[in-house]
């Protein structure tokens, strides 16, 4: 038991000298080694939202009813059809290779070998 009240008398002491001699007394000065200042690096959070900023989804605007605009039945492309078993689509001029594949594909029910386009000289897409 006397040893308890001798503990907590010198854990007392030493709280006292703490707190009138202040926690920050001993503290270091850090040596800056570079005459550069780098800004400390930070934690960044993953965003988490409260709520969406868009209230409905926008639509894609090209589906395949837009990209494939109709089939070209120019004397060139009847020849394409008979001897290379090709066919030649106008496609909208913003629709990319896999875009075009994707959408002859369901319309036309048919598997794509591959897609070739050139724009044309009137500025139309040639599929």
């Amino acid at each position: 038991r006397n040893m308890a009240v001798k503990g907590a008398k010198e854990k007392a002491l030493k709280a006292k000298k703490a707190v009138l001699k202040g926690l920050h007394s001993h503290r270091k000065k850090k040596m800056r080694k570079s005459v550069h200042f780098k800004r400390p690096k930070t934690q960044k959070l993953p965003r988490a939202p409260k709520y969406p900023r868009k209230s409905v989804a926008r639509r894609n605007k090209m589906d395949q009813f837009a990209i494939v605009k109709h089939p070209l039945t120019t004397e060139s492309a009847m020849k394409k059809i008979e001897d290379n078993n090709t066919l030649v689509f106008i496609v909208d001029i913003k629709a990319n290779k896999p875009q075009v594949k994707q959408a002859v594909k369901k319309l036309y029910d048919i598997d794509v070998a591959k897609v070739n386009t050139l724009i044309r000289p009137d500025g139309r897409k040639k599929a």
